[in-house]
């Protein structure tokens, strides 16, 4: 249920708010990722959904203008948003898959390029994160969620 005052449920986000919301999400994916708490790949985010679901914190669905016609892809994000929703993981679609292989460092894993399309963010199994841009992140998911944008975009500017 969404405690919030109709004033925060009435506005729309300033460009202030999504500029934070969007540093947090770096910053949570450059924490992550020599944590080892990053999966990349449409298959493979589902295979890992499909085997532990309550490790994961945070959904990532990255698309540039020309995947919006690709229709297997759609057909996969639709399955995971289900998913991720069932399971009250925080979901976000970013636009811009040159700025999170970027952040993600360089696109490439073993020389081969990565599928970017969907990226999972865990927890790391030694000790709970207490990540606040995470918390930032999911809290930016849940008020989003109270405002039935279930899936909110971030664009994600070039640096």
């Amino acid at each position: 249920m969404c405690k919030m005052t109709f004033e925060e449920l009435s506005g729309d986000y300033s460009a202030e708010r999504m500029d934070t919301v969007t540093k947090a999400l770096e910053e949570v994916l450059s924490s992550a990722l020599p944590q080892g708490c990053i999966t990349v790949g449409v298959y493979e985010a589902a295979k890992s959904l499909n085997v532990d679901p309550d490790n994961v914190v945070l959904c990532i669905l990255a698309t540039d203008d020309e995947d919006v016609k690709d229709v297997a892809l759609q057909i996969h994000f639709t399955l995971i948003q289900a998913f991720c929703c069932e399971n009250d993981i925080s979901i976000l679609r970013v636009n811009n898959t040159r700025r999170l292989a970027e952040i993600l460092g360089g696109g490439t894993q073993g020389g081969e390029p990565m599928d970017l399309h969907c990226v999972l963010v865990t927890s790391p199994h030694s000790s709970s994160w207490k990540d606040p841009a995470l918390s930032k992140v999911n809290r930016f998911c849940r008020e989003s969620r109270c405002m039935d944008q279930w899936v909110p975009i971030i664009n994600l500017p070039e640096r």
